[in-house]
Formats: structure tokens, sequence, C-alpha cells
């Protein structure tokens, strides 16, 4: 894989993420954080647009968060993309994007109709709340459900991880023997072995919703499904090249 040429999608989505960051950064130094206006927000809340669902794949958090999406786009973007070819490999970029997304924003609407009752119709309250009433709890919410409630309102989802993790699936499926070093483990393990025990991790902080953690776990989750699906049903139909002495 040392040798691998970075194919047009895959080199295309690096520089958009890069001038994204790089767009980011100088903006935020005027005092505009353009990640309230491209990062995706809850479907209620004020601050949601249109075009958040596609600008939200393209912003990071932080250099660090920007620097692993991009590497590992670069590692299995280009295997993928040499594979499938162009058009089909960007249509599964997004395809796992969005539904990431879709999964995430589904999440947090169970999550405000546990609160309240309703999965809409409280983004103006809560937005006020927050912006205006810090510390104040909405009629008949714990402090707990208000923060809750306010976090789900107003905080952004950023980043390409989604589509990443489709990737990462897609990957582990296709290539499932090809032998991959992981962090602070000294022996290669096989992709068919890394990537469930990733899904399965994902899951449980999830589900445990351990306090402090910021990361959109089940936008991570979203991304890997759609990508098994996508892998199901193109795996008969896909452009073999000279990547297939991975299988």
């Amino acid at each position: 894989m040392n040798n691998i040429q970075i194919p047009p999608v895959v080199k295309n989505l690096l520089i958009i993420n890069i001038l994204f960051f790089a767009a980011t950064w100088v903006f935020g130094q005027q005092g505009l954080n353009l990640r309230y206006y491209l990062g995706a927000f809850y479907f209620d809340s004020p601050f949601f647009g249109i075009w958040q669902p596609i600008t939200y794949m393209f912003m990071h958090g932080d250099f660090m968060h920007i620097l692993f999406n991009m590497f590992a786009l670069y590692m299995f973007g280009s295997v993928l993309e040499n594979r499938w070819g162009a058009k089909r490999f960007l249509n599964f970029y997004l395809i796992t994007g969005l539904g990431a997304l879709v999964l995430q924003l589904m999440v947090q609407s169970i999550e405000v109709y546990n609160i309240t009752g309703s999965i809409v119709n409280h983004g103006a309250v809560v937005i006020d709340l927050a912006e205006n009433l810090a510390g104040v709890n909405l009629p008949g919410l714990s402090p707990e459900q208000t923060r809750e409630l306010i976090n789900i309102y107003a905080t952004p989802m950023v980043g390409a991880s989604g589509a990443i993790f489709g990737l990462l699936v897609a990957f582990g499926m296709l290539y499932p023997n090809v032998e991959m070093y992981i962090m602070f483990i000294p022996v290669p393990i096989k992709a068919k072995y890394i990537m469930p025990v990733y899904i399965v991790i994902e899951l449980f902080l999830g589900v445990a919703s351990l306090p402090g953690d910021s990361v959109a776990h089940y936008a991570h989750l979203g991304g890997a499904l759609l990508g098994f699906i996508l892998v199901k049903l193109w795996k008969d139909k896909d452009r073999h090249t000279y990547y297939d002495y991975y299988e």
C-alpha cells in the first residue's frame, strides 16, 4: 500500500477538507465561528440550514480531528476509489456521510421526545434559554434534562467521521485479510478482526453516554451501517483492479 497514488476524488476531498479547516481558522481569528453555519444542527433548531447535511462533512473540530480523518481517507479511500472508480466512490462517501447524520438525528429526536413528549417546537425556547438564561431550568425539567436539550439544539455536529467509518467497514469487508498495525499494539492484526471490535466500542460508547463525551458515536455507527449495506449491494458489481491480490 506504500505505492498507492492518490486518485482524483480522494485528492479533491482532501483539498476541500483542508480548505474548510483553514477557512474556519482564519474566520475564527475574526470572531466568526464557521462551525455554527456549516456544521449540522438538530433539524428543529433555529440554527439548522438545508445545506448543513453536506457541509458538515467538511468541517472539523480541531487539528487532531482532521488529521486522523484525512489520514484514513487517504489510506482506505485511495484503495476503494481505485477499485470502484471515481463516481461510485464519491456516491459511497456522500451516502455514508448522510447516513451518519440521519442516524444521529434519529437518536437525538428520540432523546428530545423522551424529555419533552415531542420532537419539535422547542427550538426557540431552548436557544433563548441557552443564550440569555444560563443556569435556569425549563419548566418541569431537571437540570440534567435542560442541559441535554441545550446540547442537542445548540451544538453542531462536524466532521467526516461518519463517511470515514463507512470506508473502514468497506475496506474490512472487501480486504478482510489485510494485516494492519494499530497504535500501541506491536503485532499486525487482520482487518476483519479490527473493524468489528471498533464498531462494538462505538456502540458501547454511544449507549453509555459518558459525561464529557462530545463524540457523535451514533453518527459513526450510521456511516458504518450504510457502508455495510452498500458493500453488500455492490460487492459483485465493483470494478476489479490490481488491488485484487489483497483478497
